[in-house]
């Protein structure tokens, strides 16, 4: 484990280009593997979860040619083999289990680890999952240190309703679906996820040449193909990275402007950074934050409520953002309810912001309530294993005069590569220091 170590007080300010959606370039990897032709990825993020992906195409005896500094990837699965009784998928990074499709189609089998696990956004099921792969015909037999799954006859087209918006099990049933060709064919998702990084899959999964109709949409249709082709794909920028970097402006009393190429998603966000007092403005590509004066709720119109910032499966704000604008709540004047609609105990982490002075108060394991405008000072905090949520605490750091500590920072590098480096061009005043 790493840790941040912040001298906050400083307004932030400047231009930045987010890098790509971590949750766009893990699904992209893992489809690589459905085809055996040459892909070529333009802006691969150097972060953790992709050094480990490239680490398993290379066990696998994939072609990997990789150069950070450029973002330029190039792989080549032509001679990828893979045996169950030799070839783990690692245990730590929840998306190994978007690795099964691809290997199911190309070798009729794979495993999915009993422990398969990411950030600790509390009970995270890998049953839904195992239903799709039944769906298609899949056979799941549970082992001690593993389920082994095989598709004996191959992928076979089917239709399917989830219990509940999944952005990976959405993925999950397009990857079995792309190639699936028997049982007529075509293969309809309802309840599917429609998150930007899910249609930005869905654009390279085209690209690819599979067949997919209702994107952006809850109902989503594949007609399998006999095979997938390569090509060059370019990722668009994180927005949940933008609106870190804006947020950032935001708390600290300054102005970030971030490179922004789909402005059309943000709707909702702007509306959400109104109730802090924060106008967004985008022209030109990029957006960025304005502020007349301190950070402030806005007081709802009907007496007697609190403001609320709900989070839920897109078209709703996304859960991955709410703790960027938690922060905002401690540090803006007024009273605001945050609802997780999704994880439950994903708010736990209040007591960490009481040691900043802000006050906080967890209604139940979906939602807390801040009563922000309260002193804050410099603090040694400590971040669970949550990536924006230690991105929240550095945005409150960074807005505190004084030398602050993000003990167990590590999961930032998870999704943003050189982010102190970034945020130190735009003035911060910020490190890594490992941990002990």
């Amino acid at each position: 484990m790493a840790n941040l170590i912040v001298h906050g007080g400083t307004p932030l300010t400047g231009r930045i280009t987010p890098s790509a959606n971590k949750n766009a370039v893990l699904p992209i990897l893992c489809a690589t593997l459905l085809t055996r032709e040459p892909v070529r990825l333009v802006g691969i993020p150097e972060i953790t979860d992709v050094r480990k992906i490239l680490e398993i195409f290379r066990m696998l005896g994939s072609e990997v040619e990789v150069d950070y500094a450029t973002g330029l990837l190039e792989l080549h699965h032509r001679d990828t083999h893979f045996d169950p009784a030799v070839h783990h998928l690692p245990e730590e990074m929840r998306s190994s289990v978007m690795l099964v499709p691809p290997l199911l189609a190309r070798f009729g089998v794979a495993r999915i680890e009993n422990d398969v696990q990411g950030c600790t956004l509390g009970v995270r099921e890998i049953d839904p999952h195992v239903e799709v792969m039944e769906r298609f015909g899949c056979t799941v037999e549970r082992r001690r240190e593993a389920l082994l799954i095989r598709a004996d006859g191959g992928l076979r087209a089917s239709h399917h309703w989830l219990d509940y918006a999944s952005v990976t099990t959405t993925e999950n049933f397009v990857l079995c679906a792309a190639l699936a060709t028997g049982a007529g064919g075509t293969s309809t998702l309802m309840n599917a996820a429609s998150e930007p990084h899910v249609q930005e899959f869905c654009a390279f999964m085209t690209m690819l040449g599979a067949q997919i109709e209702g994107v952006g949409t809850s109902r989503l249709t594949v007609h399998g193909v006999q095979r997938l082709g390569g090509g060059s794909f370019t990722f668009t920028e994180d927005f949940h990275e933008a609106v870190t970097f804006m947020a950032l402006g935001a708390i600290t009393g300054g102005g970030i402007a971030v490179k922004n190429s789909a402005p059309e998603q943000f709707p909702l966000i702007d509306r959400t950074f109104a109730k802090f007092g924060v106008q967004v403005v985008h022209e030109g590509g990029w957006s960025r934050t304005v502020l007349d004066g301190p950070l402030r709720v806005k007081e709802p119109f009907t007496k007697n409520i609190l403001q609320k910032v709900e989070a839920a499966p897109w078209p709703y704000l996304p859960v991955d953002l709410l703790p960027i604008f938690v922060a905002l709540g401690v540090k803006a004047e007024g009273s605001v309810m945050f609802w997780n609609k999704v994880y439950e105990g994903a708010m736990g982490w209040t007591s960490e912001l009481s040691k900043f002075g802000g006050h906080a108060f967890m209604a139940d394991p979906h939602r807390i309530i801040t009563f922000g405008g309260k002193p804050l000072a410099a603090a040694e905090v400590e971040s669970p294993y949550i990536i924006r949520v230690a991105i929240a605490l550095l945005m409150l750091a960074a807005s505190i005069p004084g030398r602050s500590v993000i003990r167990n920072a590590t999961p930032v590098r998870r999704a943003h590569p050189r982010f102190a480096e970034n945020i130190r061009a735009l003035g911060a005043q910020i490190e890594w220091v490992e941990g002990d």
